[in-house]
């Protein structure tokens, strides 16, 4: 009995017509297996089999960002990915997967895969709710109700200094310029000591307190101290609080919520886990 014996001119095609001749249905299995792999293949790269799932598993990462995958992007997709195959087999030709470097590059990236998997599924299975997000909300609202001051400050180290600075405004010193040339305040400083229009709690309370006390155009008599240093303090008026509606910043306080019970829960695994 003679056996099969490779010969490196036989082509797959006469091996094919000699089984066909043999037995049919044989023949017909073998082209449904190889049309089967085509189907779930995306390309053949120097010989080398390269899945659909590819081209799939990116959708699924652009979709979890964010971004929808339309039609017009599974193109750019596929090629994608048949790039990515290539670069692969020529970085592994040259061994760069064998060094240890990359061993550590990828244990790295298995934790950081790792990691997120964690913190999605505690989001889906523990989330934020709507009624969480009207709660924080209606907080936001109590605190930031009522009226806003537009106010202007001139920030000093020294007491003596911000003294000399009021004796220069009784004198017809200009606030901002002398805000621009002294004030330690390098956000509002630049802009001649305008701190826009701000709810009281949103500063401390020493100055909130000074300028709550002042009529509009008024300035503080004596320098205000702060933990940050002394106040000259100019009110420039005052308006009802303007509210953001509900919907409008819906997004950033659910966003701010997520992270804040992410970080908790965080925070509650590091507790809890026994270091030596």
């Amino acid at each position: 009995m003679h056996g099969f014996v490779f010969n490196p001119t036989y082509s797959f095609e006469s091996f094919f017509m000699k089984i066909s001749l043999i037995h049919p249905l044989l023949a017909g299995f073998i082209a449904c297996a190889s049309l089967a792999a085509q189907a779930q293949n995306l390309a053949i790269v120097n010989g080398k089999a390269v899945p659909k799932a590819r081209v799939q598993a990116l959708a699924a990462q652009l979709e979890r960002s964010g971004r929808a995958v339309t039609p017009e992007m599974e193109q750019q997709l596929r090629e994608e990915v048949i790039l990515r195959e290539i670069f692969m087999q020529e970085a592994q030709s040259l061994g760069m997967d064998a060094t240890e470097e990359f061993k550590v590059q990828m244990d790295l990236a298995r934790q950081g895969l790792l990691i997120r998997e964690l913190f999605g599924e505690y989001q889906r299975k523990s989330p934020v709710t709507d009624a969480d997000v009207r709660a924080e909300y209606d907080k936001f609202a109590a605190t930031n109700s009522g009226k806003e001051y537009k106010a202007r400050h001139i920030l000093v180290d020294k007491e003596e200094q911000a003294k000399a600075i009021l004796a220069s405004l009784k004198k017809g010193g200009k606030f901002e310029d002398i805000a621009k040339k002294q004030s330690k305040d390098p956000g509002s400083g630049a802009k001649g000591g305008d701190l826009d229009w701000a709810n009281p709690n949103s500063f401390v309370k020493e100055f909130s307190m000074a300028m709550t006390a002042l009529k509009k155009g008024e300035t503080t008599a004596t320098p205000v101290k702060s933990q940050f240093g002394y106040h000259i303090i100019r009110l420039e008026d005052i308006r009802s609080a303007e509210l953001p509606k509900f919907e409008d910043v819906k997004p950033q306080i659910l966003q701010q919520l997520q992270q804040a019970k992410l970080g908790e829960y965080q925070q509650s695994l590091r507790e809890k886990a026994k270091i030596e």
